[in-house]
């Protein structure tokens, strides 16, 4: 998520009207340049701003304030608004937040009914209310992003379903899959992300509006009101809760780690897979870089850096959780700190996001290359050992004992093992015979995974069509 305002933050030192008379001076310059969040936080002005004429317009309904004040309210909040969007609006150091900012901006072209917005809340529930309405958009954009990835994944599967490549454990060529069906494997994965994230968004969807300080508030105020205008399902039950509460951000970073370590995961085969090692695919020059001494260089320097980027990703829910372990009920300035890693963690995902899908929707691949990295790594000996369990009734550890033997005599020969003469076959064990070299081809290995979930080319298929429903079609659960 891109934070777009154009606006500069001045710096002077001046004693901040808002807090009332209880200070008679400035706070020290070391307390200037460490108690202010503006810099950060003005990207919550939407926020704020819708936070507050929610909160005025009950007011007005509930007789707290007149209507007078209220439209005037609203008239000005809507002229910051458009100071913001174009640019005009002056951001303060002095005023410390985004919430004094706007504020006093408010009172600065409205005068006196400025001063009766602040009825009836806190600074501590209008921040909540602002990361939470913060929290849900950011969420809410994810989820997009994520829907764009995955239909490039399946669009690439779909393609891919009869294309075999090898496929690994300990990054040793284990048996072949299609590489439609590898790509799925990552279809899920996101999949699995959209639900957490979709979770999270119903589980921050209450209000803390109202929650004021810590307590409540003695005035009369209709909670239910502005949670209903601000799209909340409910408000929230606890104030202590409402104003302490940074589950919701938590809960965010932590679905984002773990996106991010898919991407990474991902980001990780793409690189090895464009080596002239692998050659597997080939990434379009909008994703790949050049060297500025090798000229034959072809760098998947995209897949790098989000491979690299996943570490931010991952810091900011440790940063979150290290800032909350510790802290009573019910505020605390430490609460501050909440802001910049999640603002970084959502930005650097949704970066990443959207360099893989681009990576996947363009990329080229190269079924030659995964072919021959098939047939180099002997992946048909289990197949072997599972025919002589099922046709001859050989227990399937001397059935792994033969097909191990097999397959030295294959490296020894410099074959593969549908190579091997039929002599050498009936040598390690007399039941194998002809029907064996049916059995031990790459392609009757993946048509024969016809399991539910499984590499056959028939069962990918299906998949392909199952995913194109649940995550494009459906709602992605």
């Amino acid at each position: 998520m891109t934070d777009h305002t154009p606006a500069p933050v001045e710096t002077e030192s001046r004693t901040n009207a808002l807090w009332g008379g209880r200070f008679a001076s400035g706070p020290a310059e070391v307390m200037e340049r460490i108690n202010p969040s503006i810099d950060f936080d003005r990207r919550l002005w939407r926020e704020d701003i819708l936070g507050s004429k929610a909160h005025a317009e009950m007011l007005v309904a509930q007789g707290i304030i007149s209507a007078e004040d209220g439209a005037a309210i609203a008239q000005g909040l809507d002229d910051i608004w458009g100071e913001i969007e174009s640019g005009q609006f002056k951001f303060s150091r002095a005023l410390e937040d985004i919430h004094m900012n706007v504020e006093s901006r408010l009172r600065e072209l409205i005068n006196e009914p400025a001063g009766r917005l602040h009825t009836g809340r806190s600074r501590n529930d209008q921040v909540a209310l602002d990361m939470k309405l913060w929290t849900r958009g950011a969420i809410d954009d994810l989820e997009v992003e994520l829907k764009a990835l995955q239909a490039a994944l399946i669009g690439q599967a779909e393609q891919h379903t009869d294309t075999v490549m090898p496929g690994f454990t300990h990054l040793q060529v284990a048996q072949p899959v299609t590489f439609g069906h590898h790509l799925l494997a990552y279809t899920e994965m996101f999949g699995r992300d959209r639900s957490r994230l979709a979770d999270a968004r119903k589980r921050l969807n209450e209000s803390p509006l109202g929650a004021a300080a810590l307590a409540g508030t003695p005035y009369p105020i209709d909670r239910h009101r502005t949670a209903s205008a601000l799209g909340f399902d409910r408000p929230a039950a606890n104030s202590l809760d409402a104003v302490s509460d940074r589950d919701f951000a938590l809960e965010l970073a932590a679905a984002a780690g773990i996106c991010a370590t898919h991407l990474s995961r991902l980001a990780e085969e793409l690189v090895l897979w464009t080596t002239q090692q692998f050659r597997f695919v080939r990434l379009s020059d909008a994703f790949s870089t050049g060297s500025s001494i090798m000229p034959q260089k072809r760098n998947a320097d995209a897949a790098e850096l989000v491979r690299g980027k996943a570490g931010r990703v991952l810091g900011a829910f440790t940063a979150l959780a290290v800032v909350m372990k510790g802290l009573p009920l019910a505020y605390g300035k430490d609460m501050q700190e909440d802001k910049e890693p999640l603002f970084d963690a959502v930005d650097t995902l949704g970066l990443c996001i959207a360099a893989t899908a681009g990576m996947i929707a363009d990329m080229q691949a190269n079924p030659a290359a995964m072919r021959q990295a098939v047939e180099a790594g002997f992946p048909t000996a289990t197949d072997l050992a599972d025919w002589l369990v099922r046709e001859a009734g050989v227990p399937f550890r001397d059935a792994h004992h033969v097909s191990g033997s097999l397959v030295k005599q294959a490296e020894t020969r410099g074959c593969g093992l549908a190579d091997l003469p039929l002599d050498v076959m009936k040598a390690a064990h007399p039941a194998l015979d002809e029907r064996i070299y049916a059995v031990v081809s790459v392609e009757a290995s993946v048509n024969a995974r016809t399991s539910f979930g499984g590499t056959a080319p028939v069962r990918v298929r299906e998949q392909v069509a199952a995913a194109r429903q649940r995550f494009l079609d459906g709602d992605g659960s």
